[in-house]
């Protein structure tokens, strides 16, 4: 007979159950299984009648084993003691589900074990040992009481567990105890075990692990340290979990994966992984090699699985995290360029800024009217089109679309306070955005348009105000675009400085110098324009110190610093 029993806990897929079950029995170990009582007496009787060749396959007492309550941990304490005074001869008592599988050959596993016949394989580590607790409840699940179900009495859970908070109610850990967590699946000794089902105590730890929440995970982990001779703080099982807090399944495509880790056994299982169940359930020369159990190298795929899940690829998202702000991986997939008031001051600053910098220029994309991508095309990359109703809907995914469909090639895109506003939030966000800001230049197409002076005033003083607000976002402690911003008046004191800045970061350029300089516009009576503005009740301020005489504002006659362009 062998010197290790299973338990098994099983509540579905019970074919597969049945599958393990002979697996065990007939490797020559004594199987214990609880079925849970919520399970309907037609399947229970059936799945009995599937089992009743097999001698050494018990079925035990059923308890009612919700998620969370104290039935998981009565169920295994009942086929726990069940199976050790049937089987005298068990040293190792196994801890199992319905839809774990064994990975290796189990007289493998029964050899590893009576190599090390006072060793106890349970993962216990205390509440501040651990980062894995999901749900808010660490050293809480231990001094609060928890009557209700989380999961069917979700309002009732919450409602009592904010008013013990608010009574201050702090359960008594009974003396002796101190409470530690880890995996359910544990591998515990017969004298560990027998320890803690005999327990003088054993009646009032029961009871304060009744209002535990979740005990099957701190119960035995708890006890064991009270008993144990030697404790190893790991399971022999192989179960991930995710960012939720649920167990990961397991399916065909993951075999060479579940070969990589070496241990005895894993779960969670899919049901229909026939190829899993074939691959593992049969002779011992398919099975894995003989070696120490190490799920450690593993993990780093199931760390980056739950980063690519949680976080995803830069610019690119998913169901997963789109609803939650701030999971963005990168709000964008590529560095690209945001242009405010350079088409106002420059004349085709577009074709200017294609020809020197070697980036596909767009217009306005986010204008009133439509989207204006480069060269004036109703569609882009990706089937996106230029309708502004489907791109007002969500423009935070508009822009991460045009870059993500556009990625290896730098985008450039002009902007304006006449613009939708709404994607500057993530703009200034994005470590990828690059945002040159002329502020004030807005008032140049006014300036130069011949509409009427009190309609003039009235744009004047709503793009002031919509710019204003914009400069303050683009000026919060929490941006991390690349910004830089410069009042009018100061930009066209020295242009080239700033334009030159600008390219060197979008284009290498051979030799560090700009060969060919934008049109500035005429700005001739600019400064008389601005000063009218004034006179009529809106202060211009955000265009910078512009004199109001009309022969201090001439192009002609201002004087600037060189604007020098490096003749080819």
């Amino acid at each position: 007979m062998s010197t290790l029993g299973i338990v098994m806990l099983v509540h579905t897929a019970f074919r597969r159950a049945e599958q393990v079950a002979r697996h065990w029995a007939n490797a020559g170990c004594p199987v214990v299984i609880h079925v849970d009582k919520a399970v309907p007496s037609a399947a229970y009787d059936h799945f009995a009648g599937k089992l009743a060749d097999l001698p050494g396959v018990t079925l035990g007492p059923r308890y009612r084993c919700e998620w969370g309550t104290w039935g998981i941990v009565a169920a295994s304490q009942a086929a726990s003691q069940l199976l050790l005074d049937q089987h005298p001869e068990v040293r190792h008592v196994y801890l199992t589900s319905g839809s774990c599988l064994p990975l290796r050959p189990v007289g493998e596993l029964i050899e590893y074990l009576n190599a090390r016949p006072d060793t106890d394989f349970i993962e216990s580590a205390t509440t501040a040992d651990v980062p894995w607790t999901v749900g808010g409840l660490e050293a809480e699940r231990f001094t609060l009481h928890f009557p209700f179900s989380w999961r069917k009495r979700r309002a009732l859970f919450d409602n009592f567990v904010a008013l013990q908070r608010r009574l201050r109610v702090r359960r008594k850990i009974p003396e002796g105890l101190v409470p530690h967590m880890g995996s359910q699946w544990w591998c515990l000794t017969r004298d560990t075990l027998s320890a803690i089902l005999n327990d003088p105590k054993r009646s009032q730890y029961d009871t304060y692990f009744r209002r535990v929440w979740i005990p099957d995970e701190s119960y035995f982990q708890t006890m064991a340290r009270v008993h144990a001779k030697k404790v190893e703080s790991r399971s022999l099982t192989l179960s991930k979990f995710d960012i939720q807090g649920k167990p990961h399944v397991f399916y065909d495509d993951h075999l060479q994966l579940l070969r990589r880790s070496d241990c005895f056994v894993a779960r969670k299982i899919w049901p229909k992984a026939d190829g899993l169940y074939r691959a593992f359930l049969t002779d011992p020369d398919r099975a894995l090699k003989r070696t120490e159990p190490n799920p450690g190298k593993i993990d780093r795929i199931f760390t980056r699985a739950v980063d690519r899940r949680t976080r995803g690829r830069p610019g690119l998202y998913m169901a997963s995290r789109y609803p939650n702000h701030g999971w963005e991986h990168g709000i964008t997939a590529w560095p690209y360029s945001v242009f405010q008031g350079f088409d106002d001051l420059f004349e085709n600053f577009g074709g200017w800024l294609n020809r020197t910098a070697g980036a596909r220029v767009h217009g306005h994309l986010f204008a009133r009217d439509r989207v204006h991508f480069a060269g004036d095309a109703d569609t882009f990359n990706g089937a996106m089109t230029d309708n502004a109703k489907l791109r007002d809907a969500n423009p935070k995914a508009f822009l991460t679309n045009v870059i993500w469909n556009t990625r290896g090639e730098r985008q450039c895109i002009l902007f304006s306070p006449r613009d939708r506003q709404a994607v500057l939030h993530d703009m200034v966000r994005d470590p990828n955005a690059q945002i040159s800001v002329i502020s004030g230049a807005w008032a140049v197409p006014l300036f130069k348009s011949n509409a009427n002076f009190g309609d003039i005033r009235k744009r004047a003083a709503l793009l002031q105000k919509i710019e204003n607000e914009a400069l303050q976002l683009l000026q919060a402690h929490h941006v991390q675009a690349r910004v830089r911003i410069w009042s009018l008046a100061e930009f066209i004191e020295a242009p080239l400085e700033p334009l030159q800045a600008i390219i060197e970061e979008i284009a290498h350029l051979p030799d560090n110098r700009l060969r060919e300089a934008p049109h500035m516009t005429d700005l001739a009576g600019f400064g008389p324009f601005l000063q009218r503005l004034k006179n009529e009740g809106m202060h211009p301020y955000l265009m910078g110190d512009f004199p109001a005489e009309a022969r201090t504002a001439s192009a002609g006659d201002r004087p600037r610093k060189p604007y020098l362009v490096k003749k080819s």
